[in-house]
């Protein structure tokens, strides 16, 4: 399996902890040092693309939920 970033780790966290989430709620959850929507949404695709995250569509957006238990 691969390695997350440290900055992947936090999200994860936070995407286990609320079960399923939209961007947004992920960027409110972040500390001050969260990044901007656009890079958090790359990080959050990138996860997906590692099989970390997966994702249900509600129109042009998504909601995220864990793939893999913590």
């Amino acid at each position: 399996m691969q390695r997350l970033t440290n900055k992947e780790e936090e999200i994860m966290k936070i995407i286990w902890r609320l079960k399923k989430v939209f961007v947004k709620e992920i960027k409110a959850e972040m500390k001050a040092d969260a990044p901007h929507y656009n890079t958090l949404s790359t990080i959050v695709r990138n996860l997906e693309e590692k099989g970390f995250v997966d994702h249900e569509a509600f129109g042009n957006t998504h909601r995220y939920f864990p793939r893999i238990t913590k």
